[in-house]
């Protein structure tokens, strides 16, 4: 059952989608060659605690740390390390949630790391172009497959490949409510867009061909590309308004 926040949960929407913003901000500058994930996992926590908010991956679902860190051809729930050392020509997806006031904000970027390969450039910067056509299709009595297939259209003629078996969620009281939001065009998106909805627009997008992912065995989360080939994602958290689409974790 998809929700329609109400004015009151919108505003708190607000709040915290701001908090995530600025969190996500906030850790930028440290996300550089020679730094553990595990630095900016801390740093993260830190901050989140200061702004009197709480890190909602922390122990969601048993998941053990406050931020997921995704390097190279990890796709997703890459799990902070002291052992994870960022180095020259990585790419890293930081994904940050907060919860504050009984409502979560969740957004995410993927940041270069020193001299990128160029190709890898263009992988990360069309991701998040990809993000951002999704989103521009936002709009009250609209459907919600017209955000996956702006992204499908868009991806498709660079050869890369759109992750399936992971999506956009609704959010609000809770990290993930419904509708489930894929990033390809389907008809089970077939759901009539109405004010009040506020829900995550996150393509994860492969530089090879293949869609294909594979979690890992050894614990539990870890989500990486069958082929081995690099992974970009780029997030926000967005509310149907009346006229069209507020992004909440936005500065």
């Amino acid at each position: 059952m998809v929700i329609i926040k109400t004015k009151e949960e919108i505003e708190k929407m607000r709040k915290v989608g701001k908090l995530a913003a600025q969190l996500l901000k906030y850790v930028e500058p440290f996300v550089k060659e020679g730094v553990s994930t595990l630095y900016l996992n801390d740093l993260c926590e830190e901050y989140t605690q200061k702004n009197g908010a709480v890190s909602a991956p922390l122990n969601y679902h048993g998941f053990p740390k406050s931020i997921c860190t995704s390097i190279n051809n990890v796709v997703c729930h890459g799990i902070p390390s002291e052992d994870e050392i960022l180095r020259d020509g990585d790419i890293v997806n930081v994904d940050v949630t907060v919860l504050l006031d009984g409502f979560h904000g969740d957004t995410s970027a993927t940041f270069l790391v020193g001299n990128v390969p160029e190709e890898v450039k263009n992988l990360v910067l069309r991701t998040e172009n990809a993000l951002y056509r999704g989103i521009n299709e936002i709009a009250p009595g609209k459907y919600l497959y017209e955000v996956g297939r702006a992204i499908e259209k868009y991806i498709s003629k660079f050869g890369y490949s759109i992750v399936r078996d992971y999506g956009g969620h609704g959010i609000g009281r809770d990290f993930h409510e419904e509708p489930y939001v894929h990033h390809h065009y389907t008809r089970e998106d077939a759901i009539r867009l109405r004010p009040g909805m506020i829900f995550t627009v996150e393509p994860m997008i492969n530089m090879g061909n293949s869609y294909e992912v594979a979690t890992s065995a050894e614990d539990g989360w870890t989500v990486t590309t069958r082929d081995g080939s690099r992974s970009a994602q780029f997030e926000h958290t967005v509310l149907v308004t009346d006229r069209g689409v507020e992004i909440l974790t936005k500065l």
